[in-house]
């Protein structure tokens, strides 16, 4: 079966990564692609590496053009996906890589985005442990997938094993992120400049503000099988913009739980990600660099004991716009499909 796609926000840094990624997945047919100030333009105009698409143009975004297709992509800005999903009730699948279906709490919404709630969807990180299982499981069958913050579901993959196991005092976790501006979308920002960022790294969203916070306690309470975040998760997360266009570095750390030995912390690790294609703990010493996972869906981990300060040192290096936001969706697609959960999706990055 060929599935007929529409992926909106066509020609952001989100949608592109949508459309570079499926180009390539035999089981669909890209029919529509959509934008606002951009509608009535060529898609290449925008996207001048996906010369296989050349013959696309952009349409206007709204809910009788997104109608009609078995998959629709929403890569919209944050607050404006929610506006569609009413009106795309009878579409089998919809996906949203934006923020409105991404949180449980409507306090939590409105502390940090604002204005209209919206339900929650299965939150499209496969790897994810959840109350014991991995998050696959509910996505198997979904109708309705919101793929995941980009520094968030790489904080959640570093730490999850360890809550889980219950090795680390989830209580005191600190995050540090280098990350490339395109995190930030494609509209221009005074701050994003490339005379603003070369020779530079900024810290931004500094002292508990970022959006993407309540993300990471909800999945890690959810992975220690704890019902209210705010009670069990202390997390301080700082981001860091570097001159690279796409890619996160987190440092993560977490004190160690009393009495937990050097190889039960490795074991809670390796047990939780052995199996697992797109999401690998490196070998003992080794740690991993934003360029090894370029163009990649693999969140590569290193771990370290840092005995002297009694925490866990935990490295992930990710392309924000696969594995953080593109290629989460499309393996959470697949996995909602029955189709092979890695069709498209590739564990080599570009070198150099």
């Amino acid at each position: 079966m060929t599935y007929s796609v529409a992926v909106s926000g066509a020609s952001g840094y989100a949608g592109g990564e949508i459309l570079r990624i499926l180009a390539a997945h035999p089981d669909v047919e890209l029919r529509t692609v959509t934008a606002h100030a951009n509608a009535g333009q060529p898609l290449i105009a925008h996207q001048p590496h996906l010369r296989s698409l050349a013959h696309l143009t952009l349409q206007q975004t709204t809910p009788e053009v997104l109608a009609g297709h078995d998959i629709v992509f929403l890569a919209l800005p944050h607050g404006q996906s929610g506006q569609y999903t009413e009106a795309l009730a009878d579409t089998p699948l919809v996906i949203d890589a934006g923020a409105d279906h991404r949180l449980e709490s409507a306090a939590d919404w409105n502390q940090f985005y604002g204005g209209d709630f919206h339900e929650p969807w299965a939150y499209g990180v496969p790897e994810l442990l959840i109350e014991g299982r991995r998050q696959r499981e509910r996505l198997v069958g979904a109708s309705r997938i919101a793929a995941p913050g980009c520094n968030a579901s790489t904080v959640s993959l570093s730490l999850a094993p360890g809550v889980a196991a219950g090795v680390i005092d989830s209580s005191d976790i600190v995050t540090v992120l280098a990350v490339g501006p395109s995190g930030a979308g494609k509209s221009l920002k005074t701050n994003l400049l490339g005379a603003e960022i070369l020779g530079s790294a900024n810290p931004y969203a500094v002292g508990g503000t970022h959006r993407h916070i309540p993300e990471i306690r909800q999945a890690l309470a959810a992975a220690a099988s704890r019902r209210s975040p705010s009670d069990s998760i202390g997390i301080s997360f700082t981001p860091v913009v570097v001159p690279m266009a796409r890619g996160i570095l987190a440092t993560s750390t977490a004190p160690i739980a009393p009495g937990v030995t050097d190889a039960e912390i490795r074991d809670a690790w390796e047990s939780a990600y052995a199996d697992e294609t797109f999401v690998q703990l490196l070998p003992e010493g080794h740690f991993p660099r934003t360029a090894d996972v370029l163009g990649a869906n693999t969140a590569l981990l290193g771990l370290a004991i840092d005995r002297a300060a009694n925490r866990v040192v935990v490295i992930a290096a990710v392309d924000n716009l696969v594995k953080g936001t593109a290629g989460a969706a499309i393996q959470s697609m697949n996995i909602a499909l029955g189709l092979a959960e890695g069709t498209a999706l590739t564990v080599n990055g570009v070198a150099p």
